[in-house]
């Protein structure tokens, strides 16, 4: 690894540097939880309209970095003893400047690839064909950003043949940023679609700005069938000195498509090129792996690959999963599972998220061999085995024939199996207790085995959570507030159906101010799963309250009595000063003290000064409603009257706050010192719907396939009459599992291979039966009830209620699948 000097660096990115210049680099970070070696990083303080890295430069510090990139020097520069801080003007320009300077001192070729989708899925698969034979460097997972180009380029080193890197962009002017550092000398252009719209006027100035990657490009690969992209190629001047080479399923191309052929699990492809047939199999079957394939295809031609040898490798191609899947597991374990392939930068990804999980103090990794990697294996495993040490993972079991024959460069607890069958075999699953277990290894190694053992629940209907899709709700909002005020995610009712711990462990690593619970018992589970954030309850009941002292849970005080008895409880402990949060009724008429109530409330508390108010709240009985908003205005200014008589009675700081996730939107005028994001955290917006992602996807699998004649019936009471010859499928989730059974007959549908089977006949406790007559369908296939797709406000509509409704009645039966992209 090329090692920079910071006083080099300094110099490469026009800065000035302030301390005393001795450092040596090996690493850039620009997350404060994601160092790997304190000592040896450079951390990079981004500004946003949502983040401040120049916030956690202390915390770094104690962490043992020693070396910053500002915008500001701190204030207090003089307690950061031994330390180097290089200030510049923009630092996210510093960074790439820095990582476009470390790529130019690399002649090897350089793949970059851009388009809508396909990006991430054409970069494995390349790196699949290319690895075997060259030392190849790739962008870990879906780095495509202004952030993860540089950071992926960072990996560029002297052992490297070649380099594959992805870009995505989101605004015009972006690209032009991105090629700078990745100077590709081949460039694949996958497709153009909708992704990321919102920020161009049509899809032919989105085409223009990704052209902007191949500038100087020696070679530039695109299908001619996407005719927007094949337009602007034609017309470009970017490109005057690049070699094109396309494919086409219907017009003249360098690699003409002469047949598609779809078996069951395979796909057949026939073609010309140069004047030659030539023929691959893939082991897919969807249009999108099809036409990611063929790119692949046509660049491993253009290596002069024997076409033997790409038949072949084409043929063991893997599935790329794109996401890591969290799991309840046996013996109160958590499974994380990244099955799909083994290099560092990946399992350093996976070991972060790993950490992320409080709920244990135990930490547990199951590793492969790690395949292709382009080092020598004692070099390889002593890297990973510093890796391992330093996030401090206190087990490994090491799984083949590399890693085994390396045991010796691991510290601690660990143990060796040279195959997945011998582990299975030999290895005793009650060893697994109450600790994180991450599953990381090559595809050849076939980890799910292992998954599928040590996962506790195997109902094949499932709630998937997108915590990808969740961070960025969190951070939509973020960005509708102003720096200061505090944030209090609601995770109330199992985070609306979501999950408990799970969901509060990502709200806690997104540094969160509070987390709001219903009841003390929600409260307990969180603290007893590593939460430290601070936590309203918001409905305490009497006979918890020294629960709630003894796990540090904040109550919602509502009336005199709740008071009086809360007062009582502290009374007989420790404690000499205990925050409790004032409720106050300004129109919802559901808890809270009335106006009235103010002057006997303040003397109390000013009375009994072991109670302190941490904040005074209400909350709107229609703020998601124009209709309302007259009654609205009234509450707020009911609110900020009583909050403000409240707060002049009192000698420190205390909290207002009365948004939830729709007064946010439509009142960001009111936020006080803090908001309470419920509803919009998981994806639903009565305003923005569309500014929101998907969190929750409910998916089931076909049980069964049968014929059924015309005027038969189905399921309970007959209520579900066959009207033609029909096709039904019966699929394994019913009211138990939270499906209305108001669905029944015809009202509610599934999504099954992109099309819609209506409900037939009753839905019944564990099961409930879809017409899929007009469906090309399978058993085992998907059924999905709602998701990306199928949004679940429109079952919501067809059931009459709301979103809320129907997450949190989701059974705790149904598994639930989290996963991270």
């Amino acid at each position: 690894m090329l090692v920079y000097k910071i006083e080099k660096i300094n110099d490469i990115i026009s800065g000035n540097l302030n301390g005393n210049g001795k450092s040596f680099i090996k690493y850039l970070a620009t997350d404060s939880r994601n160092i790997i070696s304190p000592d040896e990083s450079l951390f990079f303080a981004l500004t946003g309209e949502r983040y401040n890295g120049h916030n956690f430069i202390e915390e770094l510090y104690k962490q043992g970095v020693r070396n910053f990139v500002v915008s500001s020097i701190p204030v207090n520069y003089s307690d950061f003893k031994f330390s180097n801080f290089i200030l510049v003007e923009n630092t996210l320009l510093a960074l790439h400047k820095l990582c476009s300077f470390h790529r130019s001192q690399f002649k090897i070729p350089v793949i970059g690839i851009t388009g809508s989708n396909g990006k991430t899925i054409i970069k494995e698969w390349l790196y699949q064909m290319l690895a075997e034979d060259k030392k190849t460097v790739k962008s870990p997972k879906s780095y495509n950003s202004q952030i993860g180009v540089p950071l992926s380029v960072w990996l560029l080193d002297n052992i490297y043949e070649v380099a594959i890197f992805e870009a995505g962009i989101s605004l015009p002017g972006e690209m032009e940023k991105l090629q700078k550092i990745i100077q590709p000398n081949i460039g694949i252009f996958t497709n153009i679609g909708n992704a990321h719209q919102e920020n161009f006027t049509s899809l032919e100035q989105k085409t223009d700005e990704k052209l902007k990657l191949f500038y100087n490009c020696e070679i530039l690969i695109y299908c001619k069938d996407h005719k927007i992209i094949d337009d602007k190629i034609n017309e470009t001047e970017i490109l005057k000195n690049t070699k094109i080479y396309s494919w086409s399923k219907n017009q003249n191309a360098n690699l003409e498509i002469k047949q598609i052929i779809k078996k069951s699990s395979s796909t057949e492809i026939s073609g010309i090129y140069k004047s030659k047939k030539i023929n691959i199999k893939i082991p897919f079957i969807d249009n999108a792996s099809i036409e990611n394939a063929i790119h692949v295809w046509l660049l491993l031609l253009l290596f002069d690959n024997e076409t033997k040898l790409i038949e072949k490798r084409m043929k063991s191609l893997s599935p790329i999963a794109m996401r890591l899947e969290l799991k309840e597991g046996i013996n109160n374990c958590t499974i994380i599972n990244d099955c799909y392939n083994s290099d560092i930068e990946s399992i350093n990804i996976a070991l972060d998220f790993l950490k992320q999980q409080k709920q244990h103090k135990k930490y547990t990794i199951i590793l492969s061999d790690i395949l292709q990697s382009g080092l020598p294996n004692s070099i390889l495993y002593r890297n990973v085995a510093k890796l391992v040490n330093k996030k401090k993972i206190n087990r490994i079991i090491g799984i083949g024939e590399s890693i085994s024959a390396n045991s010796n460069l691991f510290f601690d607890e660990k143990v060796f199996f040279n195959t997945t069958d011998e582990f299975l075999n030999k290895f005793d699953k009650s060893s697994f207790n109450n600790e994180a277990i991450l599953l990381k290894g090559s595809r050849q190694f076939t980890f799910e085995k292992i998954s599928v053992v040590l996962q506790k629940k195997s109902h094949r209907t499932v709630l998937e959570i997108n915590l990808n899709a969740l961070t960025h709700n969190l951070n939509y909002f973020r960005s509708k507030l102003k720096p200061k005020t505090k944030i209090m995610a609601m995770v109330k009712a199992l985070s609306y159906g979501s999950g408990t711990f799970e969901i509060a462990n990502l709200l806690q690593h997104q540094n969160v101010d509070y987390l709001g619970v219903a009841f003390v018992d929600e409260g307990i589970n969180l603290r007893e799963n590593g939460i430290t954030t601070p936590i309203l309850v918001m409905n305490p009941e009497e006979q918890a309250f020294k629960s709630m002292i003894e796990y540090d849970l904040e109550p919602e005080i509502y009336n005199f009595r709740i008071l009086e008895l809360f007062n009582e409880t502290l009374n007989l402990s420790d404690k000499n000063s205990y925050p409790v949060h004032i409720k106050i009724d300004t129109g919802m008429h559901r808890l809270g003290f009335i106006k009235d109530d103010i002057p006997q409330l303040i003397n109390y508390l000013i009375n009994n000064q072991r109670i302190k108010i941490k904040s005074v709240f209400s909350h709107l009985a229609g703020g998601d409603e124009e209709m309302h908003d007259t009654f609205t205005k009234q509450q707020f200014d009911k609110f900020e009257e009583i909050s403000e008589q409240i707060k002049q009675n009192f000698n420190y700081p205390i909290i207002t706050h009365i948004l939830n996730s729709s007064g946010i939107e439509r009142f960001p005028e009111k936020q006080y010192e803090m908001i309470r994001l419920g509803i919009g955290l998981y994806g639903i917006s009565s305003t923005n719907q569309d500014k929101l992602h998907n969190v929750s996807s409910l998916k089931s699998h076909i049980l069964q396939i049968k014929q059924v004649s015309n005027s038969d019936t189905i399921g309970y009471s007959r209520k579900g009459i066959v009207t033609r010859d029909s096709i039904i499928a019966t699929i394994p989730i019913g009211y138990a599992d939270g499906l209305s059974r108001q669905l029944s007959n015809g009202k509610g549908k599934v999504l099954i291979n992109g099309k819609f089977a209506p409900i037939i006949g009753n839905i019944c406790m564990d099961m409930c039966m879809v017409d899929i007559t007009d469906i090309e369908a399978s058993e085992g296939d998907m059924a999905i009830f709602f998701s990306d797709d199928y949004p679940i406000t429109k079952m919501a509509k067809q059931l009459n209620t709301i979103p809320y409704e129907i997450l949190t009645s989701i059974s705790s039966r149904v598994k639930r699948v989290y996963y991270h992209e």
